[in-house]
């Protein structure tokens, strides 16, 4: 086997190719590690985002807030929480008016429960005359 060589046609110590095997490998690994990451990211992007911003909320509880920040941040945290709040209203109230346009509120959900109940009653109170006909009429 021939021993492999430098530019200078001097061959290359053996613990040197071993080292330049395990930087290939190395990267080799680290590449394939990206591209896993890179499809897997295509693959679940909410998911990336919510673990996104969990980890941002973890490390804003985590790392001390200064007084300045807290002078300067605050109308802008009193703001987004005005926001979300007034976002959060529209959207209970356009999905009320959505099913209210469906025929979906507590009114009509309260007369198809009542009309379930009446056909439970009227089954059990035709499964009960057919039993008492049929043993009467076996006695």
């Amino acid at each position: 086997m021939n021993a492999p060589v430098t530019i200078d046609n001097k061959p290359k110590p053996a613990p040197r190719k071993a080292v330049e095997r395990a930087i290939d490998t190395t990267r080799q690994t680290a590449r394939d590690a990206a591209r896993r990451t890179a499809e897997g990211i295509e693959a679940n992007p909410i998911s990336v985002l919510v673990g996104g911003v969990a980890l941002g909320v973890l490390a804003g509880a985590l790392i001390p807030r200064t007084e300045q920040e807290s002078k300067l941040l605050a109308p802008v945290g009193k703001r987004l929480t005005e926001t979300a709040t007034g976002a959060v209203q529209a959207a209970r109230d356009a999905g009320k008016a959505e099913l209210d346009s469906l025929g979906l509120n507590k009114e009509a959900a309260r007369d198809q429960v009542g009309k379930v109940i009446e056909g439970v009653i009227k089954a059990l109170s035709s499964a009960g005359a057919a039993a008492a006909k049929a043993s009467s009429g076996k006695e």
